[in-house]
């Protein structure tokens, strides 16, 4: 596919990453010609200097024949704006990074009168994923999802204590017909290995045949979780505060904001019925013992500094809370967020990218997907016979360590099969893949068709 981003930050080099590897051939426009050098520098790809609504830069780029824009600059009216022109142009489909509340609420008449087709918003999209977590609790629609024949439940180990203690080889002989393709620990998603070892507390990932799987559901299921959430303190007022305290609001769940900006405060009191805004440093513990945070059912740190948001959940961890949410945008400190016994932390450019990902794709390839805490995606792939995993044994493409296929369903079998190295992927077969956000890149590479190599 021909791919244009116009905005070159950190989503945009984000999707170019992801994208590149899908051997799609890229165009980058930006204005800046630094952030366009060291882009070349890594990627290959076409690279244009100028002003993203420009009609005439759009029409020299030839914008007519691609296939999909992505318009993430910085600015919301620019972006609207530009994927407008690039579909009056020509360009099949056109996406927008919008993130003002007050463009959110007219979504709809934004996308009908501009024709943009898809709006991008990062803070939307995590608000999403931690109020899933929170409300829900279980990620897989309670606890249990399923697609024809497989079936994929999340439950805690303390369910079933048999586990604890044992690696994946050996539980793999206790339920031979299923395979436990995630661990959640501390807050991390974990693809685990043949001698990962359970620990107390792990939630876990498993997937089979649909009756033998929801057959163990029943007996793992933890009944009456998922409505005892009453009240949640938010630090940080941001986008994703705002969102996020609406969508909880809207529930009925009792709010508290504290932002350290006063006139943020002055309009989030203005937009946001029945939440509390406090005025103040999330960071003073004076302040938050004031406002009472180890009563809370759960703390949500969403400011716009990674660091800021891990030394605040550590604080409320201290505290007692139960359950803790980090937004955490790098990359680089995911290792130190399983030792701080937190719940989630979650990177909005991660699942944007999965969105966006998605969307091009579209029915050509992805029969269906679901984000697992907002880390991590299980995909289904109807497998083509130009596909570079065909006719392949697993042994044989060299995956991701975070990544794990976890089951085939194939017309030709009675059951689905748990796949081991010596199985062979064949033309037809509808493969579950399950892979941690940041391995994006890599899962487009190994899902490549060989029109592209």
């Amino acid at each position: 596919m021909k791919i244009a981003v116009l905005g070159c930050g950190k989503l945009g080099i984000k999707i170019i990453n992801a994208l590149v590897s899908g051997g799609h051939s890229i165009t980058c426009i930006d204005k800046d010609q630094e952030v366009l050098d060291r882009l070349t520098q890594s990627y290959d790809i076409l690279t244009v200097l100028g002003d993203a609504k420009s009609v005439s830069l759009l029409r020299d780029c030839g914008i007519g024949e691609f296939d999909f824009l992505l318009a993430s600059t910085d600015n919301d009216e620019i972006n609207i704006l530009a994927a407008y022109f690039a579909k009056k142009l020509g360009c099949k489909t056109v996406a927008a990074r919008v993130r003002d509340p007050e463009h959110m609420n007219q979504v709809d008449f934004i996308k009908e009168t501009t024709g943009v087709d898809y709006i991008v918003n990062p803070d939307f999209s995590i608000s999403k994923e931690i109020f899933k977590y929170l409300v829900e609790k279980y990620t897989l629609d309670n606890g249990i999802f399923s697609n024809n024949n497989v079936t994929m439940i999340q439950f805690n180990v303390t369910r079933y204590d048999k586990f604890i203690g044992l690696n994946m080889i050996e539980i793999s002989k206790l339920i031979p017909n299923m395979l436990i393709f995630a661990i959640s620990r501390n807050g991390k998603l974990i693809v685990p290995h043949g001698y990962t070892v359970i620990k107390e507390d792990d939630t876990m990932f498993l997937v089979g045949e649909k009756e033998e799987t929801t057959n163990f559901y029943s007996r793992v299921h933890d009944y009456g979780k998922f409505t005892n959430l009453s009240k949640v303190m938010i630090m940080g007022g941001g986008k994703t505060g705002y969102y996020l305290a609406k969508m909880l609001s809207d529930k009925g769940v009792s709010v508290k904001i504290i932002e350290s900006d006063k006139d943020r405060c002055y309009y989030l009191s203005t937009v946001l019925d029945d939440v509390m805004i406090l005025h103040g440093d999330a960071t003073d513990t004076a302040l938050l013992d004031e406002e009472n945070i180890s009563e809370m059912d759960a703390v949500v740190a969403a400011t716009g500094f990674d660091e800021e948001n891990l030394l605040l959940s550590l604080v409320a961890k201290k505290r007692g809370v139960e359950d803790v949410i980090a937004k955490v945008s790098r990359q680089n400190y995911k290792d130190f967020i399983e030792h701080m016994g937190i719940e989630v932390a979650l990177n909005p450019l991660d699942i944007t990218a999965s969105d966006i990902i998605s969307y091009v794709q579209g029915d050509e390839r992805i029969v269906s997907s679901i984000l697992i805490q907002g880390q991590g995606e299980v995909m289904e792939i109807q497998v083509t016979n130009d596909m570079k995993i065909t006719n392949k044994y697993i042994r044989d493409l060299k995956l991701p360590e975070g990544m794990l296929l976890t089951a085939i369903d194939r017309d030709s079998e009675e059951k689905v099969i748990i796949p081991k190295g010596d199985t062979k992927i064949l033309y037809g077969d509808r493969l579950t893949v399950f892979y941690l956000l940041s391995e994006l890149p890599e899962v487009e590479k190994l899902f490549l068709t060989k029109k592209f190599f």
